[in-house]
């Protein structure tokens, strides 16, 4: 539950708008309390005879709350005809009661802001600190849970903030000003009356710690939820293809049928609230009333004031039991609360980067020293003391058996990974150690799973290099041979992509791909599969077009074709996370037996 309290804090941050929200609400509870008072001046007129309105105002004016603070003039002004007096109480009510719908609607129009413009942020927060955080910790969570908690758990936070500002507040204030009411009109009634609060916290409380654990196990369960369905449409291609609806519809069900019961462990304990307090409110009154008819007969009690007690209580009453159901909507939102906390615990990739000296432009070489990196949750390492330098410009090629290590190993260069063991250096200079932002920014990455936005050619091919001017987009379109196909489509470079290019065939994915890189002028140029899904002509022309553009830049490749590593200056050979060997093409033909087999098996295993 402190995990709520602590993000409800941030509703300080609009101060003004807080306070303009509470005025109301006590604006409208005051009108509330003063009604209620006042109905009993109507009751005193219309039940006993002989009294007049300056008669009970002359006796209220002798209250030890009032203590003959009303001017005489005030009261001898007062009508003295029942008709006319009752007229005026009525109007006056009337008056109040128009000024409480409209602060009632102020309090509501100000606490929804607040509510909205807190979870806004807050969204806001959880999205920009997923971007940030190494992508070994979503790896080990998964997008899934990541999205989730950026889109639903703040939703369910916001129904526990709409509960405490909007309408808990609203109920308290009304329930609290007709209690005063209560003890104003006769405070010993009220005192009787209260001998069930310690009953009712009691319930309260219990019940919302079983809401509480449910909630949050519901919403693990949704994120789960969450990732089956977006797997499963994602990949429906896949999942027609193999004819595996029938095995997706059931793990769907199975993982719903989990949401479901707990979900419905919440609604046992949000159904047994409300009865729960009704029972113990009949008990206060059947108790009050008892005491109530002794006081009468002793004549201790006036039967106008019992009545008008009875009313103000239940007025208190009817406002203060949605507190119930409130309560458990704040408990209900604990659950969001501490996976919301628990995520923006998370650190950032590099907390420190301001503090962190830039790279400059690479120019001398790259080394890793004894390199050693394990992938979470698994027990073998990836990458097992690779040590290997590569020249400034020189194009260096990985190749090796599926699950060698070619990809992780050149993941650690942009620092995608950070290695367990051992040191990644650029120009001598540790890549841990520097601003994470100004090494990025020097290397261009294609991999064979492209991502695209859902955005125009344009602004996918300028992707991260911000304000480059259209013919430069167009000139690396060009020497990725994508112009062609582009100028072609409906709005030219103008045309928005289906979400991931769906729109698109996988070779002219890449080739967008592969422009992105072209107009980041890289100093640092990766490929891993760039070219797998491209015919073969193509592949030969952007060969030789990549071959042009990384002149004069450190260009490593994983790649599955004999055609795109036989030129390289040098071919690291990897088999279990180790450099097995490393030389040019036809000395690795001459004494690498792995490389003899990957060659006579190029097409599923060259890379």
């Amino acid at each position: 539950m402190d995990d709520f309290w602590i993000l409800a804090r941030r509703v300080l941050r609009y101060r003004g708008l807080l306070a303009a929200a509470v005025l109301a609400a006590i604006v409208s509870a005051g009108g509330l309390g003063v009604g209620i008072v006042g109905v009993g001046p109507i009751l005193e007129i219309v039940l006993e005879e002989g009294r007049s309105l300056p008669e009970i105002a002359a006796q209220f004016n002798q209250h030890a709350l009032v203590g003959g603070r009303i001017p005489q003039a005030w009261i001898d002004a007062l009508p003295a005809g029942k008709f006319t007096a009752v007229l005026w109480i009525v109007l006056a009510l009337g008056v109040l009661t128009l000024v409480g719908a409209a602060a009632n609607f102020f309090h509501a129009y100000f606490s929804l802001t607040i509510v909205e413009r807190t979870i806004a942020r807050l969204r806001r927060e959880l999205f920009a600190g997923v971007v940030h955080q190494p992508l070994w910790t979503l790896a080990r969570g998964g997008s899934s849970d990541a999205i989730s908690r950026i889109v639903n758990d703040p939703q369910a936070l916001g129904m526990g903030l709409t509960a405490l500002l909007s309408k808990a507040t609203a109920q308290l204030t009304k329930g609290f000003a007709a209690l005063v009411a209560a003890f104003v009109i006769d405070w010993r009634l009220t005192l009787v009356s209260l001998i069930v609060a310690p009953l009712l916290y009691t319930v309260i409380h219990k019940l919302g710690k079983r809401i509480r654990r449910a909630a949050r196990a519901a919403l693990v369960s949704q994120a789960e939820l969450y990732g089956s369905a977006a797997e499963a449409i994602q990949g429906l291609r896949v999942v027609k293809v193999h004819t595996n609806e029938r095995y997706e519809c059931g793990r769907f069900h199975r993982i719903n049928k989990r949401v479901l019961a707990e979900l419905l462990r919440v609604r046992y304990a949000r159904s047994l609230a409300s009865p729960l307090v009704e029972v113990l409110a009949i008990f206060s009154l059947g108790v009050l009333s008892l005491v109530a008819i002794k006081a009468i007969e002793d004549g201790e009690l006036d039967p106008s004031d019992f009545i008008l007690s009875l009313g103000a209580l239940g007025v208190a009453g009817a406002s203060l039991k949605p507190l119930t159901g409130l309560m458990t909507d704040i408990q209900q939102s604990a659950g969001a609360a501490a996976r919301i906390r628990q995520m923006l615990g998370v650190q950032s990739e590099q907390p420190d980067a301001k503090s962190r000296p830039r790279l400059p432009r690479h120019q001398r070489s790259i080394r890793f020293e004894n390199v050693r990196m394990r992938y979470p949750n698994t027990d073998h390492p990836a990458i097992d003391g690779v040590s290997i330098e590569i020249p400034h410009g020189q194009t260096v090629a990985f190749v090796g058996p599926n699950g060698c290590g070619k990809t992780s190993l050149l993941s650690l260069v942009p620092r995608l990974f950070d290695p367990c063991e051992g040191r990644v250096l650029v120009d001598d200079v540790d890549v841990s150690t520097v601003n994470l932002r100004s090494l990025r920014q020097q290397i261009g990455v294609v991999t064979q799973e492209t991502v695209l936005f859902r955005q125009s050619v344009r602004d996918n091919i300028a992707y991260g290099a911000g304000g480059m001017s259209q013919e430069r987009i167009i000139d690396a379109a060009r020497r990725a041979h994508a112009h062609a196909f582009i100028a072609a489509l409906p709005q030219g470079y103008d045309t928005v992509l289906g979400d991931q290019g769906s729109t698109l065939s996988g070779g002219q994915r890449q080739r967008i791909a592969i422009a992105r890189a072209i107009l980041r002028d890289p100093a640092i140029l990766i490929l891993d599969e760039a070219t797998s899904m491209i015919d073969a002509e193509s592949e030969s022309a952007i060969s030789q077009a990549l071959a042009g553009f990384s002149c004069g830049r450190t260009c490593l490749i994983v790649a599955h074709r004999l055609s795109t590593v036989v030129s390289a200056a040098r071919i690291v050979v990897m088999d279990a996370g180790r450099i097995v060997d490393q030389g040019t093409h036809a000395e690795l033909m001459s004494r690498c037996g792995l490389y003899q087999q990957l060659v006579q098996h190029q097409t599923p295993g060259l890379g």
